[in-house]
């Protein structure tokens, strides 16, 4: 472990930044952190914590504050076109009765813990900035930044989402890595007037799904306009002007709340919108630079597992540097551990995509016969929730373990 004190530059302080952040420094890793925003980026719409991602923040001790942090969504109520109810769900009933193995929380609640966490470490932020070059000279990495700062680390991981710019620099642009699963959102935020607590609301016509989230007893609800397009009409670059227009125009004569979601959506001044993409790569890492999270094996929100896997992968792959005095070898073992797991995560993006989001009118007839049949039954057939097995399926190394005998061999 004579290398182990390496310098490592993650670009990327979202989830996946901050948690290979903490566990490098405790590895005893000198890390810094570099992240476009001003801070890091909270938000109060909810999230998922599940299966073996449960049993990372247990090993960070932040288990306790993230289930007390908890949502306890009680129902999903969804509406048909003419704005009558075709069903209700109660999620917490598709547990299986794993109390604490499925968290619903803010979005901001664990960005917050994960960032509290590394401010107590020696892990140093730099944020309103951004990787600007990148070179791996075979022994190290000479970073230029977009605010003029040089500086060369060890090694340099990309945790900067979907649309990773240290992807881009190390590996090429994004088309041939990014799967379209054929949708495009738009989230924002709204005043609570439904008086919603602690449960969520979707309205339906083919090809157009409206959805409101009230994350407890919120005064604001997080709402969401998603629409099918065979191609994607936009790049992340797009003009927020035109993506307002287009999905105007694309929910123009809705029924329901629309129109008021629609001006809510023009006049929004936190619009948050995107394409509903996977990224699927042959490779994580090339020389000294290596991704994780969405960078790497983004899921989409489809399947439910984005954060979930952002937390693993990243103790997977801090664990194997501290494990490995080569970077390479540490790359190549954290990729065979992590890619069956990313891959079968990924594939339920699948399996409840036309439920969720149904494109045609046979589509949405199917969605609304079947939650028809859960209404008189204990909805063990809700689709997805065979996914369980899938969120634990990964059993997590013990690296301090490992560390700890390899420190007494020495």
């Amino acid at each position: 472990m004579a290398e182990r004190n390496r310098t490592v530059l993650i670009s990327g302080a979202s989830i996946a930044g901050p948690t290979l952040a903490y566990w490098l420094s405790k590895y005893g890793f000198d890390v810094t952190v570099v992240e476009r925003a001003e801070t890091i980026r909270g938000g109060g719409y909810p999230i998922d914590v599940r299966g073996t991602a449960v049993d990372v923040v247990e090993r960070m001790g932040i288990l306790r504050q993230l289930q007390a942090a908890h949502i306890h969504s009680q129902k999903i109520t969804f509406y048909d076109p003419d704005g009558g109810i075709a069903g209700v769900i109660r999620p917490e009933e598709l547990t299986g009765g794993e109390e604490g193995r499925d968290i619903e929380l803010p979005r901001g609640r664990l960005t917050e813990s994960l960032f509290d966490l590394t401010k107590r470490q020696s892990v140093r932020y730099w944020f309103k900035d951004s990787i600007a070059t990148l070179n791996d000279d075979g022994s190290g990495v000479d970073v230029s930044f977009k605010s003029g700062r040089r500086s060369r680390f060890d090694i340099v991981i990309g945790a900067d989402g979907l649309h990773s710019n240290t992807r881009r620099l190390v590996f090429g642009q994004e088309g041939p890595f990014n799967r379209y699963l054929g949708y495009c959102f738009n989230g924002f935020s709204i005043p609570n007037d439904l008086g919603l607590s602690h449960e969520s609301v979707t309205y339906a016509t083919p090809g157009r799904i409206a959805v409101l989230s009230a994350s407890g007893d919120s005064d604001t609800l997080h709402a969401f306009l998603t629409f099918a397009s065979e191609r994607p009409p936009f790049s992340e670059n797009h003009d927020a002007d035109k993506q307002r227009k287009l999905t105007a125009e694309i929910f123009a004569g809705g029924g329901w709340e629309i129109p008021r979601l629609v001006k809510a959506m023009m006049e929004s001044d936190d619009l948050y919108y995107d394409v509903v993409s996977q990224i699927h790569m042959p490779r994580w890492s090339a020389g000294r630079v290596a991704l994780v999270g969405d960078s790497a094996f983004a899921p989409s929100f489809l399947s439910g597992q984005g954060s979930s896997l952002a937390l693993v992968g990243a103790y997977i792959l801090a664990g194997e540097l501290a494990s490995h005095e080569e970077h390479g070898e540490a790359f190549t073992a954290y990729e065979q551990i992590m890619r069956p797991f990313a891959e079968a995560n990924q594939a339920l993006a699948g399996r409840g995509a036309t439920f969720l989001l149904p494109r045609t009118s046979e589509e949405l007839e199917a969605r609304n016969q079947a939650l028809a049949s859960l209404q008189s039954s204990d909805q063990e057939n809700m689709p997805g929730d065979e996914s369980r097995d899938v969120h634990s399926s990964l059993r997590l190394p013990d690296y301090a373990a490992a560390l700890e005998a390899a420190a007494k061999r020495i």
